[in-house]
């Protein structure tokens, strides 16, 4: 699968974690970035992977920040961008399996990295469910920008 990957400063280092573990784990990574702890404005690096997945360059999209609300917030300004702001397996599991989520924002401080990893693993690994969420979710394309 293909990810496009992103961070603020705040999630530069967790990114770049998680980067790694994708890696590891046989999927293409594209990184937009940011490249350092230094300030930077979280719009700008949800943009960039918002813009991938709703184009089709990405299947599946990651973004991190200090909480992670932030980036989704932004992601979602996209249409066909359905993103998730994560903090445990179960969210991340249902975000896939009901709602077809196709972004994961992490918070960097309020995750650790480990528990970071399983939930990008359940993210990654949960098919959508489809049946009565299907409906649900071509609603959610309907409405919005």
């Amino acid at each position: 699968m293909r990810f496009a990957v992103g961070a603020d400063h705040a999630g530069f280092e967790l990114k770049e974690h998680l980067r790694a573990v994708l890696t590891a784990a046989g999927h293409e990574v594209v990184d937009f970035g940011t490249r350092s702890t230094e300030s930077t404005d979280y719009p700008d690096w949800a943009e960039l992977v918002a813009a991938a997945v709703a184009g089709g360059a990405a299947e599946r999209g990651l973004l991190v920040c200090g909480s992670g609300v932030g980036m989704a917030i932004a992601a979602n300004r996209h249409r066909g961008v359905r993103a998730a702001a994560c903090s445990d397996l179960f969210t991340a599991r249902l975000a896939r399996a009901h709602n077809d989520a196709n972004l994961l924002a992490l918070g960097a401080r309020i995750v650790a990295p480990g528990l970071a990893e399983a939930i990008l693993e359940t993210f990654a690994g949960t098919p959508f469910e489809g049946g009565r969420h299907e409906r649900r979710v071509a609603k959610l394309d309907r409405s919005g920008s």
